[in-house]
C-alpha cells in the first residue's frame, strides 16, 4: 500500500499527486487525472531505477504529524 498525496492548485486549478518517498508526480485537472499521471511517473521511476529501489523507499517508515503553528509568526521572525 502506498501513500499518496494530493495537492490542489487553487491559483490555476488542477491537482498535484506525488508520493511521500519516491520523486515522482503526477498532474491532471482532476485527481484522478493526477494519480493516472504519477502511475506513469512511477513506472519511469521503477524503469531508470529498479522495482527494490521503490520498494524500499516505499516500504520505510513514515511519521505524519499536525503541528499547530502560526504562519503569521513564522512570517515576522
Amino acid at each position: 500500500m502506498l501513500t499518496v498525496e494530493l495537492i490542489p492548485d487553487p491559483e490555476f486549478g488542477g491537482f498535484t499527486a506525488r508520493l511521500p518517498d519516491i520523486p515522482a508526480y503526477g498532474e491532471g485537472e482532476t485527481e484522478d487525472e493526477a494519480i493516472a499521471d504519477l502511475k506513469v511517473a512511477l513506472r519511469g521511476y521503477i524503469e531508470a531505477f529498479g522495482l527494490e529501489e521503490a520498494m524500499a523507499r516505499s516500504s520505510s517508515p513514515i511519521e505524519l504529524r499536525t503541528l499547530q503553528w502560526d504562519l503569521t509568526e513564522l512570517a515576522c521572525g
